[in-house]
């Protein structure tokens, strides 16, 4: 063998051990291998009080993560914009509750879309795990930390001007949307306690999307003249999407990555959400989650200022189609 030959059969060698040492680092998402410590022995009904009560439990977790954490809240806290005198501002915020990366590019993506819609750079939120492709950079979606995010909206707002635009994503369950990040972290967040916070804080002029199955729990306590509230199922429905691979759920593909990256109002872009959700179920011969939309008559008044600064042209959307997982059916 010349020189040259064995050079280049050494190299391709070497290239061959990188790409298997580069896969074999590849990472890891964190999985839920554990169930809740506490939610997992107790009835529906002391479930629902204690999500009510705002209980969580955290596990496990390293000091100097849970320092870093707090680093990293303070941070993305402190950024956030104080009001523009005699404009309707909108502050963003976007969560993923669960730790599977599908809800970390979803809210990530949704920050993006509902920023950008509703001029609300610089006010804007994520909360989220894992995209699915390193540890995340930012703060975690816990309630606790949607809390503290709300309070700094209420501390930066003009309640009587301003609007909260609340985005969250997770799985859901009959008393509210869960939190669960890997095996450290558990918890749910009731409408009872999302009503309640948002009462606390004075927050009354909301547009509250929640994509989750049971989501429709949330519109009885939440819907009101000044509120637009749309979710992703009615109260005894599942919705879907929620595989850990996909980009999308059925509810953020339909609303967020198709119908508000268009220049139409949110009537319009609730009856598209409603329609491609519808669609794509039947296409899976899937039972009907049942989108809901309730818009209040005092809304007008904050989404037509908003509406009026609304960006003209329309954006791709982005991602693996949320029907994708349809296909092979």
């Amino acid at each position: 063998m010349g020189r040259n030959a064995f050079v280049a059969k050494w190299l391709l060698g070497l290239a061959v051990l990188l790409a298997a040492g580069a896969a074999a680092q590849r990472y890891q998402p964190a999985e839920h291998t554990q169930g809740p410590p506490f939610f997992g022995n107790i009835t529906p009904d002391q479930a629902a009080i204690l999500s009510d009560m705002g209980l969580t439990s955290e596990r496990d977790r390293d000091p100097a993560w849970t320092l870093a954490e707090h680093r990293r809240l303070d941070r993305t806290l402190s950024a956030v914009q104080p009001q523009r005198k005699g404009v309707v501002d909108a502050y963003v915020v976007a969560v993923a509750l669960d730790s599977d990366p599908v809800f970390g590019r979803e809210a990530r993506e949704a920050g993006k879309v509902l920023s950008r819609r509703y001029d609300a750079a610089g006010r804007t939120i994520v909360l989220a795990g894992t995209d699915g492709s390193a540890d995340s950079t930012l703060p975690r979606g816990a309630p606790e930390n949607i809390a503290a995010a709300l309070a700094r909206v209420a501390e930066v707002m003009d309640k009587s001007e301003d609007v909260l635009i609340l985005y969250t994503t997770s799985h859901g369950a009959p008393m509210g949307i869960v939190y669960n990040d890997g095996d450290h972290g558990y918890g749910m967040i009731s409408p009872q306690r999302l009503w309640t916070m948002l009462g606390q804080l004075g927050i009354a002029r909301r547009m509250v999307l929640v994509s989750a199955c049971y989501s429709g729990v949330f519109v009885p306590l939440l819907s009101n003249v000044d509120s637009v509230v749309i979710t992703a199922s009615s109260d005894d429905r599942t919705s879907f999407g929620c595989q850990a691979d996909s980009d999308w759920t059925f509810f953020g593909d339909a609303l967020i990555n198709h119908a508000l990256r268009k220049p139409q109002d949110i009537t319009a872009a609730g009856t598209e959400a409603t329609r491609l959700i519808g669609e794509w179920e039947a296409r899976g011969n899937l039972t009907p989650s049942r989108p809901q939309v309730s818009i209040g008559a005092n809304t007008a008044l904050w989404l037509d200022a908003l509406d009026r600064r609304r960006p003209k042209d329309v954006t791709a959307p982005v991602g693996k189609p949320a029907v994708s997982l349809l296909e092979g059916r």
